[in-house]
């Protein structure tokens, strides 16, 4: 009984003089940082630490055309299918596929049949017609003959002249002729076919003036104007320039997207319809650097940009647009006009770090070059600010 009330005042002993070191020790140790203080603390640890070696190239800003893009085709501006207006045999086909047809050049002929004998007929009546009006007039000047009499004979001579207007007029129509001048994409008929009324006889295209086709976004459409001049980049190699003749005022409603439409001279008939085409339309004129694509990297909203470098070596994240493609690189706008980009170390540093920049080819960021007068800056991340940003 005595050993066990000996172990327990031990065990009470040692509890309390573990307790009493912790209360005891803990008037030595100093109260936790702040969030505050600790990156005050980061910032004097940094400023203290060397900064970042990087590479850096000074760009000058030059004047460069914006483009609006449009994927599109070649398409030929008029194809009718010329059709027959009478019943009847097909006795002449002078054209085959491929045929270069004028305007009013045959393209089918039909039967003559009985449509000469018709107008034979139609003849006669109109010379009995005729002779029978004339007596009507000269029995009125006697007295023997009524004004209905005479209105008679004159509806009858009427008649008989409008039925050898018809007559002519079909014999007309036995000859299919060419409504405009092009190609014969197709025949529909030949020799000795029977066709009727509204039977096609063959289909003539119009190759010149030659269209290309495509359609633009919403916002591109705001930037486009009839008479701008458009270049388009064919699939065969070749590349073409017209105007801009028609821009849609309808969208589509699945794609929303505008229609256009440019004009190009085709007189040769070399462009054939249905070429795809990548075509470009300059329709602003903005300062901008030429880069390697290597170069961009993103921020943390996945928008992409270019990291440079500022006067006091400070490292600037500055958003880009991309212009248009070269061999050697990539045109962007969004960068000061005299720009110090890291082209080494760019994705060792950060927006707002020193750095200790090595510029190549004996660069330097003190001097300026004046902007060009005539050049129209758009800024197109305005709401991003920067000392060296574009003029909006």
């Amino acid at each position: 009984m005595r050993t066990t009330y000996i172990t327990a005042i031990i065990i009470a002993l040692l509890l309390a003089a573990w307790l009493a070191s912790g209360v005891l020790g803990g008037e030595d140790t100093p109260n936790p940082a702040t969030l505050a203080e600790q990156n005050r603390e980061q910032s004097r640890v940094n400023e203290d630490a060397a900064p970042t070696k990087v590479r850096v190239s000074v760009l000058e800003a030059t004047p460069q055309q914006r483009l609006v893009k449009v994927r599109g085709k070649t398409e030929n501006k008029r194809t009718v299918d010329v059709k027959v207006e009478l019943a009847g045999t097909i006795v002449n086909r002078p054209v085959d596929r491929g045929s270069l047809v004028a305007k009013g050049d045959l393209l089918c002929e039909l039967s003559v049949e009985d449509r000469k004998a018709a107008l034979t007929e139609a003849q006669a009546a109109l010379a009995q017609a005729q002779i029978e009006y004339s007596g009507a007039l000269s029995l009125k000047e006697k007295g023997y003959n009524s004004d209905t009499a005479i209105a008679g004979a004159k509806a009858r001579l009427a008649a008989a002249e409008a039925n050898i207007s018809r007559r002519n007029l079909d014999l007309q129509k036995i000859a299919v002729r060419a409504p405009f001048g092009g190609i014969v994409e197709d025949v529909h008929q030949e020799i000795g076919d029977y066709v009727g009324p509204g039977a096609n006889c063959a289909t003539v295209v119009d190759m010149d003036p030659m269209l290309l086709v495509g359609r633009v976004s919403e916002q591109d459409v705001l930037n486009l104007s009839i008479g701008q001049i458009a270049k388009g980049y064919l699939r065969s190699g070749e590349t073409v320039n017209g105007p801009v003749t028609f821009i849609g005022q309808l969208t589509d409603p699945t794609t929303r997207t505008y229609a256009i439409e440019i004009e190009l001279a085709n007189a040769d008939a070399t462009l054939r319809s249905g070429i795809t085409t990548e075509i470009h339309i300059p329709v602003q004129t903005v300062l901008a650097q030429k880069i390697s694509p290597a170069l961009i990297s993103l921020d943390d909203a996945g928008e992409i940009g270019i990291r440079t470098v500022n006067e006091n070596n400070i490292v600037e994240f500055h958003h880009i647009e991309i212009l248009a493609d070269a061999n050697d690189g990539i045109w962007v706008h969004g960068l000061p006009n005299r720009a110090g980009v890291i082209t080494v170390g760019q994705e060792l540093v950060t927006a707002g770090e020193r750095v200790d920049p090595v510029f190549q080819n004996n660069g330097t960021l003190k001097a300026k070059t004046p902007e060009p007068a005539d050049a129209q800056v758009v800024n197109p991340r305005s709401s991003i600010p920067s000392a060296n940003a574009l003029p909006i």
